[in-house]
């Protein structure tokens, strides 16, 4: 416990930053119009591979004994895998839309 503590007391810029992020997040978001939520969604899904990129890096410099850290690093690359995959879904649907019907 006092290590979680301690982690946040020397880390609390990085997490007022980081709520920050997220509130303003949600924000922008929350004001762009429907008929623009699906291309954004997909384009910013498809530059979610730097994400996995970041992951395997990250994962791969965890220490073998720690334990927490390598399943995190797992979660972290299976997320940004579903998200990139999702993206290149949604953009196929999307351009499915625009195709001629037989």
């Amino acid at each position: 416990m006092t290590q979680l503590i301690e982690f946040i007391s020397d880390n609390i810029q990085m997490i007022y930053i980081v709520v920050l992020m997220i509130f303003v997040g949600v924000e922008i978001i929350g004001h762009v119009p429907a008929v623009l939520h699906t291309p954004l969604m997909s384009g910013a899904n498809a530059i979610h591979g730097v994400v996995i990129i970041g992951a395997i890096l990250v994962l791969l410099g965890v220490n073998p004994e720690n334990y927490l850290g390598q399943a995190l690093g797992f979660v972290a690359v299976l997320l940004g895998t579903l998200n990139v995959v999702g993206g290149f879904v949604v953009t196929d649907r999307m351009l499915e839309m625009f195709k001629k019907k037989k």
